[in-house]
């Protein structure tokens, strides 16, 4: 066989791999094919793209790099794609802004930087900045929906007469948009219509946004599964029915866990908590569930069967996954939402961690998710019958975490939080032990990156006017008021 051949039957090999979705081995095959024929800009694209996938995200910014290195055409989209990686997952924003200009260097009007742009320009605080890459976006293609409805989060509105909101109507309304399209427009102008108080449009244009997510998810989506998710909270009680065993501690960086229900004031009480100056903010950490991905059918109910050798490994493997700089701080959070299924697998890897879970009024929670567009896996978010089953479970498997960890977990009551905040921080940092620091008052001030959907709310000072929202929608609560008390508290 000659090189070039070799070489041919490499790269039909890692292609084909790439094609099936066998991430791990069509890595290895264009590891292969790249250490015989080192000059394939769209190989070294693909790998990064597969490395990405992987977390592998120091070795895909550098396979990108080589792709660029190598004169890729398109360059503007490799751009976007390490600014991607560099924003949402290694926490440098700075850098991801500086690989986005370079986008827009080479293609001012592409549309996918601009986005990009937009959205980090929200996660620092920057609206105007944000309003004006969503405009350029918007005038290198009009009436783009995705551009619209961004555009529509970072402005206001006073009557559904606004032509911002006739614009994301149109899209609704049009039968060949597609349901995607007709989602994002449709969270958008019901978010829109309720800052305006135009309260039962807001909530029609919310339930067919709801229905259009759900299209656009396609038929492998089945919806929410009640007996699933019960299942899932037997496996797991069942699983950490006693503390496992615990890892091996050691002087090294220990995290908060604060996590809860979607929606509940995480974001928040991470900000708080970040301006002390004992605590950094981790952001949305990816490492727990990445480790359970790893694990496979051998989670939940294998962990009780680990050594503590085995937990330090995983131990090891959640520390090496968080962004650089919280490496060398002694306390840092690992805010996101849905770690509260893992908090036994926690508690295990990390003996000295605690736990912030918080909780709200489920009346206002429901609303607060039914307005949001939400991946697959929030597929309980498009219905609140289905809200109302996964918030029992919810509580269902946070009450046998506090059973099973009474002096590591600790609940936070978002609506007394906000109607008696010195109070209430008080109470967490005790509970953390920390000394009291009056900066915790001011979680509107901190200079940090917010990637959650509460972006422009821990930017504000802390305020009440979210508690109670639920009441400007009494008249179609009722599958969460009938099984849960939203007046109490």
């Amino acid at each position: 066989m000659t090189g070039q051949d070799r070489v041919a039957q490499l790269h039909a090999n890692a292609t084909a791999l790439l094609r099936q979705g066998a991430t791990r081995e069509a890595i290895d095959a264009y590891r292969a094919l790249l250490a015989e024929k080192t000059d394939l800009p769209a190989s070294w694209f693909n790998l990064g793209w597969l490395e990405r996938q992987d977390r592998q995200f120091d070795n895909a910014l550098t396979s990108y790099d080589k792709a660029l290195r190598l004169g890729i055409d398109h360059a503007e989209e490799v751009h976007v794609n390490r600014a991607s990686i560099l924003a949402d997952h290694l926490a440098r924003p700075a850098d991801a802004m500086a690989e986005l200009h370079r986008a827009l260097d080479l293609d001012p009007a592409y549309v996918p930087a601009l986005l990009n742009l937009g959205n980090l320009h929200e996660d620092m605080g920057n609206v105007q900045d944000a309003r004006d890459a969503y405009t350029r976006a918007l005038q290198a293609a009009p009436g783009h929906p995705l551009a619209l409805a961004r555009l529509a989060g970072v402005c206001s509105i006073d009557s559904a007469d606004d032509p911002l909101a006739r614009s994301l109507a149109a899209i609704v309304a049009h039968p060949a948009a597609p349901p995607a399209d007709r989602a994002d427009a449709g969270f958008a102008l019901a978010r829109l219509l309720d800052a305006c108080g135009e309260h039962d449009r807001a909530f029609t244009a919310a339930t067919a946004a709801n229905g259009a997510a759900i299209d656009s998810f396609g038929p492998r989506f089945t919806g929410y599964d009640a007996r699933r998710a019960a299942a899932q909270v037997d496996a797991l009680i069942a699983a950490f029915d006693k503390p496992a065993a615990q890892s091996a501690s050691s002087n090294g960086p220990a995290p908060i866990f604060i996590c809860g229900m979607f929606r509940s004031g995480s974001t928040l009480l991470e900000q708080i908590l970040g301006r002390h100056p004992a605590v950094a903010s981790g952001g949305e950490l990816g490492a727990l569930p990445a480790i359970v991905d790893r694990l496979g059918e051998d989670y939940p109910a294998g962990v009780a069967g680990m050594d503590e050798q085995t937990l330090t490994q995983l131990r090891k493997s959640y520390l090496a996954e968080i962004p650089e700089q919280l490496r060398g701080v002694q306390l840092f959070t690992d805010k996101r939402p849905d770690n509260f299924l893992h908090i036994g697998l926690a508690m295990a890897l990390f003996p000295e961690a605690r736990v912030l879970v918080t909780r709200r009024n489920p009346c206002d929670n429901a609303i607060s998710v039914y307005f949001q567009h939400l991946s697959p896996q929030f597929g309980y978010g498009a219905r609140l019958e289905d809200f109302a089953d996964w918030y029992a479970q919810h509580q269902r498997l946070v009450a046998h975490w506090q059973a099973l960890f009474p002096e590591r977990l600790k609940i936070v009551d978002y609506d007394r939080l906000v109607a008696s905040p010195h109070e209430e921080i008080a109470s967490a940092l005790a509970f953390l032990g920390l000394e009291w620091n009056d900066a915790c008052l001011t979680p509107e001030q901190a200079a940090v990156q917010v990637r959650t959907a509460s972006v422009w709310q821990v930017r504000q000072p802390l305020y009440r006017h979210a508690s109670g929202r639920w009441r400007n929608y009494a008249q179609f609560m009722e599958p969460i008021a009938s099984r849960f008390d939203c007046n109490a508290g």
